[in-house]
């Protein structure tokens, strides 16, 4: 089938389209920028249109020949929201009936419980639910509660709250039921649902295995985390509004996208049926645990925990893409650094590869020391192990407080942190040609915190980090100008 994808950058949207590529069909993604899609790796398996769904003279090219139209889009986060997405929903669902397609998928919110007044948020899309299964398109909603995954905003305010509040006064909604989805799962539903039978024009709940208070989606949240018990104390004074200038000071997420969305958790959101499931034939949901363990990147391989390369979570479904945004992904720290060398790149990485054990680390030698015996004091290894051989290292060995992750001969070297950290750390040095017969330095410090106390120990360290890191870029760029080639692996200080 050929498939529209709306919402091409988002965050369902983005990871739908090379979904349905994989599933056999031919993709074109709709956005209002192209090159926002340039960077994405699916981009040439694609065609890409340039159209605004507000303005209804751009349609027409983008949905011809369309057999299934994805409308995956809103305008939370912008003013106005809900007039802006009535009027996308009104063009669309012209434009798809006037080209003939054959169905539409929408991914929607919960709808409130019988006598309950809708949030703005969840009104405007039952709205705009309404809109398209009156287009005279068979369409199916799917009715989506808390998506579980590395990007979507409801997991980022999950994950933030708890991981950074130990203790938390919170807004009495905590204890209203939802019944939270994995993101692979939605992702199956909307694939799937492009099958449903042409008399099918209907709504679907869609939900997880597990119906949890919000409560309890933060204790077992930090359980699957590794975070000691999380103590939730609800209280009647946090109005909706104080609530979400409370979530927006403590995470990262935008207060435009917080506002609407703790507006709309003071409703309960439980599937009363499973229909579409039933249709479709599908395997059973997962549990909330097991979504989690996903979106952490807890679950690939049997090193997912310690592997850079899957420091901020790498389930398929929750692959980070370039489109995502900044706030998503939970936190990451780093430092970075970087310095030209007049010295080719080969000098540069022998400074590099003979780091460590007797060589130093070329950086204030008080302070490594320093550091290493406040580890061994708190039962890690210090810099007692040294390192095997003075000149060569290989990936899985230990190297001081560090392994080493990987290793790009001439080019890369990554260490991952064994001292004791609230977190996951690594140190990655690269040299790099500059063109010119000389090189470029480039040094990263990353951390990964965990819980309050790695927010905290960053803090603590950070004006260190002008001291230790910096002359350590400096004294790196220094020794690989300074001896000959062909001379002896230089010593730094340690």
């Amino acid at each position: 089938m050929r498939c529209l994808v709306t919402g091409a950058t988002g965050y369902i949207g983005g990871r739908l389209a090379p979904r349905l590529l994989d599933a056999g069909h031919t993709v074109r993604c709709l956005s209002r920028s192209a090159g926002r899609l340039r960077d994405v790796p699916w981009a040439d398996r694609v065609e890409i249109v340039e159209a605004d769904l507000n303005e209804p003279d751009t349609l027409p090219a983008a949905l011809d020949g369309v057999d299934v139209a994805y409308f995956l889009v809103h305008s939370l986060g912008q003013g106005d929201f809900e007039r802006r997405d009535r009027e996308a929903a009104a063009n669309f669902a012209a434009a798809a009936r006037a080209a003939g397609v054959r169905r539409i998928i929408y991914l929607g919110g919960p709808e409130p419980p019988p006598g309950d007044r809708p949030s703005p948020h969840l009104r405007s899309r039952a709205e705009v639910a309404r809109i398209l299964l009156e287009s005279g398109v068979p369409t199916a909603v799917l009715r989506a509660p808390v998506i579980i995954g590395s990007g979507s905003a409801s997991f980022e305010m999950l994950r933030y709250l708890t991981e950074r509040l130990p203790i938390m006064v919170t807004p009495r909604w905590v204890t209203n039921r939802i019944q939270p989805i994995a993101v692979r799962d939605v992702l199956r539903y909307l694939i799937d649902a492009a099958g449903l039978p042409p008399e099918v024009n209907r709504g679907f709940d869609i939900g997880g295995a597990d119906v949890l208070t919000y409560a309890e989606m933060m204790r077992r949240y930090a359980r699957v985390a590794g975070l000691p018990r999380r103590i939730i104390m609800p209280t009647r004074v946090l109005s909706p509004w104080l609530s979400a200038h409370w979530v927006g000071l403590i995470t990262p997420v935008p207060n435009a996208i917080a506002r609407p969305l703790v507006a709309s958790l003071i409703h309960e959101a439980v599937s009363r049926e499973n229909d579409l499931r039933t249709m479709l034939g599908a395997e059973p949901p997962l549990g909330f645990d097991h979504a989690v363990r996903l979106a952490l990147g807890k679950i690939r391989d049997a090193d997912v925990e310690t592997r850079w390369s899957s420091a901020s979570g790498r389930d398929a479904a929750a692959e980070p893409l370039p489109s995502d945004p900044e706030w998503s992904g939970g936190s990451l720290y780093v430092d970075e650094r970087s310095s030209p060398v007049q010295a080719p790149p080969d000098r540069l990485w022998r400074v590099i590869e003979g780091i460590g054990g007797e060589n130093g680390w070329y950086s204030f030698p008080l302070a490594w020391s320093v550091r290493g015996w406040m580890d061994r004091l708190a039962g890690g290894v210090g810099l007692r192990r040294g390192r095997r051989d003075q000149d060569r290292l290989r990936v899985g060995e230990a190297l001081d407080w560090w392994r080493v992750e990987e290793i790009e001969p001439g080019s890369l070297l990554r260490l991952r942190a064994e001292m004791r950290v609230p977190g996951r750390a690594w140190l990655e040095m690269r040299a790099e040609p500059d063109g010119e017969g000389g090189s470029v330095y480039r040094q990263r410090a990353i951390f990964l915190p965990r819980g309050l106390a790695g927010h905290l120990y960053w803090a603590s360290v950070l004006p260190f980090h002008g001291i230790v890191f910096s002359g350590m870029a400096k004294n790196i760029t220094a020794t690989a100008e300074s001896f000959r080639r062909g001379a002896g692996q230089p010593v730094a200080n340690r």
